[in-house]
């Protein structure tokens, strides 16, 4: 058996004395393991940090074998990603996002996804609300996408300022007024209507909202924790939009 792939390196983990597992999300065949001979050498080192883009050729005698990795390097971007705190928990939130999804299932447009958003993890603006838009897709692969197209209440496609905890539909100003302390903001940079960035109090909102959807659906049903490197990401975001501001302490939890 044997395939050949553009692929993004995710993590990499010890194997013997001079190989290592490398872990990688490939255009068309998922998030895929394999083995690398010399992985731990200097040449290949440099090679297998996480965010840089590699062709990897997979070779193995039967499909389910773990199999073995050539790796040749395309893009190489860790130097950079090591720069901005945003970056370097950008890098890690978005490998345990896709460590959610089965290995070896097909996700293109979530590759695609990754590689913008790593060209761009250096920005916080630009990182933020591409990092949220890389949650709402995972949630959606996942089998619990939101709807933010129109209202649940009215079926209104305007003035969508709420999303509902209980269905994670948008609902309208008017019609989610009289319940607004129990609903969660639908930040204005989500809304098909509005063509508009993100600021500190609109991202926040995003945080808490796809946070909130992580931990009912994905991570508590599973007994899991949002990942560290998440948590790591909001604050170094909102730190960089505000530096005088709070910060979100729990963006999973919506608030009484």
């Amino acid at each position: 058996m044997q395939w050949q792939d553009q692929a993004i390196i995710l993590g990499v983990k010890r194997h013997g004395e001079t190989s290592v597992i490398a872990e990688v999300m490939t255009r068309e065949r998922g998030r895929h393991l394999g083995l690398v001979r010399s992985g731990r050498s200097r040449t290949m080192q440099p090679v297998l940090q996480p965010g840089n883009e590699v062709e990897v050729i997979w070779r193995a005698r039967l499909d389910e074998h773990l199999g073995e990795f050539r790796i040749e390097p395309l893009k190489l971007r860790a130097g950079r990603l090591m720069e901005t705190a945003t970056a370097v928990y950008g890098v890690q939130a978005m490998g345990a996002l896709l460590r959610l999804l089965p290995e070896r299932d097909p996700h293109p447009h979530l590759f695609e996804a990754l590689e913008v958003i790593l060209d761009h993890l250096h920005n916080p603006v630009d990182a933020g609300e591409l990092f949220v838009r890389f949650e709402l897709a995972v949630l959606n692969d996942l089998g619990f996408g939101l709807d933010l197209t129109e209202c649940a209440a009215t079926g209104a496609r305007t003035d969508l300022a709420y999303v509902s905890p209980k269905s994670g539909r948008a609902v309208s100003r008017g019609a989610g007024e009289p319940w607004a302390d129990k609903m969660l903001i639908l930040p204005a940079f989500l809304s098909v209507q509005k063509n508009t960035a993100a600021d500190f109090e609109s991202l926040t909102a995003a945080f808490r909202l796809t946070g909130f959807f992580l931990h009912r659906h994905v991570y508590e049903p599973r007994g899991l924790e949002a990942s560290a490197a998440r948590e790591g990401f909001v604050q170094a975001a909102l730190k960089a939009l505000n530096p005088a501001r709070g910060t979100l302490s729990r963006p999973d939890e919506l608030s009484a």
